[in-house]
């Protein structure tokens, strides 16, 4: 049973946007705070943003005002939209529950070239 699925990453340019879509098993959406990580090569897995069931929002100092969250109840579906991407943005995205649970989805791999 497949609990998360990412998609929308892809390969932008510098300055541009991308879409991320992460679909959650309901029963997991429904009484969890949902969040996007992101894991860049050698790097560790960070916290980029997260959304609580009522809608509070928390993002990272490196994407604050550029990233938005936001979570659709009835399609049991978090976004992530990002704009003014930058290089540093280039990581595989993965959305979770916060705190996170095992096991992770495959992620989406972000890429942005300068």
């Amino acid at each position: 049973q497949v609990l998360l699925a990412e998609s929308g990453g892809g390969l932008v340019q510098a300055g541009g946007s991308l879409r991320l879509s992460c679909v959650v098993n309901g029963n997991i959406f429904s009484i969890n705070a949902m969040a996007w990580f992101r894991q860049a090569p050698g790097k560790q897995r960070d916290l980029v943003a997260s959304i609580t069931t009522g809608g509070s929002t928390y993002y990272a100092d490196s994407v604050k005002g550029r990233f938005t969250i936001s979570r659709d109840n009835a399609r049991y579906t978090v976004y992530l939209q990002m704009n003014s991407l930058k290089p540093e943005d280039t990581a595989v995205y993965y959305c979770n529950a916060y705190p996170p649970f095992q096991p992770w989805g495959q992620g989406t791999q972000v890429t942005v070239s300068s």
